[in-house]
């Protein structure tokens, strides 16, 4: 799992500006949705050419906050990447420059329906009650992308905990997006995986200014309020 530090120019930024670390001291459960970017096989299986091996190492932070958010009342969506051989043209800003045309070719291969990679990781726990949205680019909150927006608002949900990967890419852009939409976002540092720890302290330390608030799952967990209390009270 990374080694999550903010760089010390962020912590003092975010305290010049608020006088405390985290935006949150609660948050509602019933207004709470975890959004899970692209835990599939083609970006955590050995061999897979988009293959990211820290992702494996998040799964249990992933399926336990997901757990402990359902119990409290909360909702988790699944964002699963979806690609086909127009994305090749439609995309072609990313797949003609980022990628050779060999290597984007066996990228869509492994995120098209109907193939292995495609799949969500067999260790996620995905339950039948959670939502399931489909993307085609990065961002999960991309108007015309994936309706993850519509879904989550139609729900009364107003807090995103962002976790998957990459950190830096699909979780970062999906972050972004959806801040400017008006939900209240929280990375979840620990629930977030890119390729060294310097590129995912990089990506955490920049949103930590502006774009979302930066907790482990464990202080996520420690601020949830169940749906019950938060409507007592």
């Amino acid at each position: 799992m990374h080694k999550t530090e903010l760089h010390p120019d962020t912590i003092d930024v975010i305290m010049k500006r608020r006088g405390k670390l985290h935006v949150h001291d609660s948050l509602d459960a019933s207004r709470t949705a975890m959004v899970v970017i692209d835990m599939q096989r083609a970006f955590l299986e050995e061999g897979r050419p988009s293959e990211v091996p820290m992702a494996r190492e998040i799964v249990p932070t992933i399926n336990r906050l997901g757990d402990e958010l359902r119990r409290a009342g909360g909702v988790v969506a699944w964002v699963y990447s979806t690609m086909t051989e127009e994305t090749l043209k439609e995309w072609e800003s990313f797949f003609g420059g980022t990628y050779s045309d060999e290597k984007s070719k066996a990228v869509i291969n492994n995120l098209t329906p109907g193939r292995e990679g495609h799949e969500f990781w067999p260790e996620m726990d995905v339950r039948d009650e959670d939502l399931k949205v489909e993307k085609n680019r990065f961002s999960a909150f991309l108007p015309g992308a994936a309706d993850t927006e519509a879904q989550l608002k139609a729900r009364g949900i107003d807090n995103v905990l962002m976790v998957g990967t990459l950190t830096n890419v699909c979780c970062e852009s999906s972050a972004r997006d959806a801040m400017q939409l008006n939900f209240n976002v929280v990375m979840v540092s620990d629930g977030n995986a890119t390729y060294t720890d310097a590129i995912h302290n990089a990506a955490l330390s920049s949103m930590a200014i502006t774009i979302a608030d930066v907790m482990t799952a464990d202080e996520v967990i420690q601020r949830l309020v169940p749906a019950a209390r938060a409507a007592a009270e």
